[in-house]
This record gives C-alpha cells, sequence and structure tokens, in this order.
C-alpha cells in the first residue's frame, strides 16, 4: 500500500514529467488553469507571485547548504575583470607587438592587477588548509558572487586543495556563467540582489574585499552598514589592498565631518598579503588558540 508520502512524490513526478515533455518537443507553455500551480512557470511569473519567488530563493541555496555541511564561510568579494597572470602577460606580449601605446598601457594596467588574482588564490588556499583541520562544524568555506576575476581566483585557491567551494552568482543580461572551480552542487544563481546578498551574510564568518569596481563597492558597505548598525553580527573586514582601499575612500575625512563615529574605522582592516588578511580572521576570532568560531 503506498503511503501519503509516496503518492505526494508521484505527483510532483507526474508534473514535473508534465513540463518537461512540453520543453522537450520545444512545445510553448500556454496558460492552463488545470496545471498544478507549482508546475505552472507562468503563474510563477506573475507580479503578485514575486513574494513566492523570494522565498524559493531565500530556501533553495539555504537547504542545499545545510545539506552539504556549509555553515560558516569566508566570502569575498573583488573585480570580476582581473586576469589570470597567465592570460595578462599573453595580452602584454600582444600589445608590445602591436604598437598600440594604448593597448599596452592596459596590458600593463592588467599585468599588476593580475597580482591580485594570484593573491586571492592564495588566500584561498591558506583558508581551505586550515579548515581541513578544524571539526567538522567549523570549517570554513570559500564563497564568492560566482564569476570570474577575484571571484574565480579565490574559488580556485580553495579547490586547488581539495575543499568544496560556494558560488553565488547572479542573472544579468550580459550574461556571468560560474567559473569552473565552484562545486557544482554549491553553485547557486539568484534573479534578486537582495536575496543574493542576504545569503552572503547568513553563514559568513568574514570578509575579504579585493579591489574592486561598484558591485564590490555596493557588497562591502552593505556589509559594513548592517555590522555598524548591529543588524548582523560583527565579523571581521579585511581591505584588501591599502593603497587602492586609501586612494578610493577617505575614511578619515569622512571621520572629520562627523559622518560616522572615530570607533566606525575599527570595523574594517587594510592588509597587503594572504598571509595578513588570514591573520586578521584568525585574530578576531582566537583560532590560533584553537577557539570556537562561535
Amino acid at each position: 500500500m503506498k503511503t501519503p508520502h509516496d503518492l505526494n512524490e508521484r505527483t510532483l513526478a507526474d508534473a514535473w514529467a508534465d513540463l518537461k515533455a512540453h520543453a522537450d518537443a520545444g512545445l510553448p507553455l500556454q496558460a492552463d488553469a488545470f496545471r498544478l500551480a507549482f508546475a505552472d512557470p507562468e503563474f510563477l511569473l506573475r507580479r503578485e507571485t514575486r513574494g513566492i519567488r523570494f522565498q524559493l530563493e531565500m530556501l533553495k541555496p539555504d537547504l542545499d547548504q545545510q545539506a552539504q555541511g556549509i555553515e560558516n564561510t569566508i566570502v569575498v568579494f573583488g573585480s570580476a575583470r582581473f586576469p589570470t597572470p597567465e592570460q595578462a602577460q599573453a595580452q602584454l606580449a600582444q600589445a608590445r607587438v602591436s604598437g598600440d601605446a594604448q593597448a599596452l598601457a592596459h596590458a600593463e594596467r592588467d599585468v599588476r592587477n593580475a597580482g591580485h588574482y594570484e593573491q586571492a588564490r592564495l588566500f584561498g588556499r591558506l583558508v581551505a588548509e586550515h579548515s581541513s583541520k578544524l571539526p567538522e562544524k567549523e570549517r570554513l568555506f570559500i564563497c564568492t558572487g560566482g564569476g570570474p576575476g577575484i571571484m574565480e581566483a579565490a574559488n580556485r585557491g580553495a579547490h586547488e586543495v581539495g575543499a568544496p567551494t560556494v558560488g553565488l552568482n547572479i542573472a544579468l543580461p550580459f550574461e556571468q556563467s560560474p567559473n569552473p572551480y565552484i562545486t557544482p552542487s554549491l553553485s547557486f544563481k539568484f534573479h534578486y540582489f537582495a536575496l543574493r546578498k542576504m545569503h552572503f551574510m547568513m553563514r559568513a564568518k568574514a570578509l575579504v574585499a579585493f579591489p574592486g569596481g561598484f558591485g564590490t563597492l555596493d557588497e562591502l558597505f552593505e556589509i559594513l552598514t548592517l555590522v555598524q548598525t548591529r543588524k548582523s553580527e560583527p565579523v571581521p573586514v579585511v581591505l584588501y589592498g591599502s593603497n587602492f582601499w586609501r586612494r578610493l575612500v577617505n575614511f578619515d575625512m569622512l571621520v572629520e565631518e562627523g559622518v560616522i563615529s572615530p570607533k566606525d574605522v575599527a570595523l574594517f582592516t587594510f592588509v597587503d598579503t594572504p598571509e595578513a588578511a588570514w591573520e586578521a580572521i584568525q585574530s578576531f576570532y582566537r583560532l590560533e588558540n584553537g577557539a570556537s568560531l562561535s
């Protein structure tokens, strides 16, 4: 005799098979009042069902990470535009041959920025190597926005020593594919920026922000605001590349003008090496003494 659970599973499977049959046959899905609501894409994509989509984007990555033991993450932000050192050197060689002064200047800049790629890769490796020695419930996993550049580098460093890595990608008009160093079962895609940001913070034990553009700044200042206003638990915020960050933001001027408090500049730390970034996180949690992350 079939149980209610078996019957429920069969109903879900039938609904999915119906959808897949339409897709495989290339048939357009027409609005159908008789279709089960959760198997009706037109219904789920209506403006009125936006709240349901919010819930789904909240639940899916959360449940999948729970099932795979991802409880503590080190979130790494940074530019998607920084090439690997190998790519940068190849572009520099081509620019030198071309004789194009502008192309040469851009290639030389990319060689400099490729240094950040390699440092993010080394940082990811440091986190993964330390994590492998921790109790299972306290292991730390690299989590990035899932794209190329700094994100790829951090995922890559952890992946190269056999650690699972997380990617929280975002659907954009110019499609951004997940980088190849994310664990496939931990590679998530979001439609809503707000839900993606929430997932960054839900498991974050630290944020390391490498040089980056609007996206990096958006994510960094959102997290600083959450920590400053105590809407989230304090976490170490590490600004990698002191020259970049000090040129970009005059934090001292913000204090002088009274728009932030002097104590707010203690919410973050400047570093210039992967080792210093990891040491800042260790110091915050006293990991070197075997203390718990909690």
